[in-house]
């Protein structure tokens, strides 16, 4: 057994957990995280991919309550309906454009220098945001219209670019449009759901030739960390948004993107793709 192995996938889990649901980008984390690894090969990529899905499976053991009201009532619940509804109107917008920019988007931007750019860009985007006067049309996700879904699944597909945030695009996303911080981070947990399950399932069929069986200690080390260190976030996250806006994020967006610029071109950290 590689402890060493282990203990990189236990440090990528536990990165992934804790960045995947704030607005700071869990991609650009983990791209470089694995870069200083030296853990950024496809076997890497796949890695990511496994436990993606501990930390999707936090929100739905959170939100466990929530989904199974949702479930029972389906048949007879239009509010049920339109719930599922919003969220597959939502996850459209990302799914398409994924599908046709995926590979263009991977050969070019997953890679330290671009990413950085993206956190101080979305950092600055987030202040600007956050000095904007905002007008609370939604308390709940349960009052949006598919019209709202649609808006907040466009703003979501500017996680596409590695760095941005998928969950900070979201939510920004829905300051802009009128939803309250909670509902605003809420229906960017539930849009998660689908949309990364559905990046995954995708992804682990596109990679499948790289599975092996010999990786499963790794992967089930990545995953439990993962699953642990994103419901402590999310439990987190809910609690501070409560009494705080999310400045506090672009900040450390700005920061760790010049951190990261810096160190590439003075040559500190011998990045593998300068």
């Amino acid at each position: 057994m590689d402890w060493t192995l282990l203990l990189h996938a236990l440090i990528l889990g536990i990165v992934e957990g804790l960045t995947e649901f704030l607005p700071i980008s869990s991609t650009g984390h983990l791209i470089l995280a694995g870069d200083l690894l030296g853990f950024n090969d496809e076997r890497g990529k796949l890695f990511e991919i496994v436990i993606q899905a501990g930390a999707i499976l936090a929100v739905c053991w959170e939100y466990r309550g929530k989904i199974g009201a949702v479930a029972r009532g389906l048949p007879e619940d239009a509010a049920a309906r339109r719930f599922i509804f919003n969220l597959a109107v939502a996850f459209l917008p990302l799914a398409l454009l994924g599908l046709l920019f995926h590979k263009t988007i991977k050969a070019h931007l997953f890679q330290p220098v671009p990413v950085a750019l993206a956190f101080v860009a979305g950092g600055l985007f987030i202040l600007w945001a956050e000095r904007r006067q905002h007008v609370i049309r939604f308390e709940s996700v349960d009052q949006l219209t598919w019209r709202d879904a649609l808006k907040l699944g466009c703003a979501q597909a500017f996680a596409l670019i590695p760095g941005t945030s998928r969950s900070g695009a979201t939510i920004i996303g829905g300051l802009f449009f009128g939803l309250s911080r909670r509902a605003a981070t809420e229906f960017s947990f539930f849009l998660a759901i689908p949309t990364l399950f559905a990046a995954t399932a995708y992804q682990l069929w596109q990679e499948r030739a790289l599975l092996n069986p010999d990786d499963l200690g790794m992967w089930a080390v990545g995953f439990v960390s993962a699953f642990i260190s994103a419901f402590f976030c999310v439990r987190w996250l809910l609690r501070y948004i409560s009494t705080h806006d999310f400045t506090v994020f672009a900040w450390y967006r700005i920061a760790f993107g010049f951190v990261v610029l810096g160190t590439a071109y003075s040559g500190v950290v011998d990045w593998s793709h300068p």
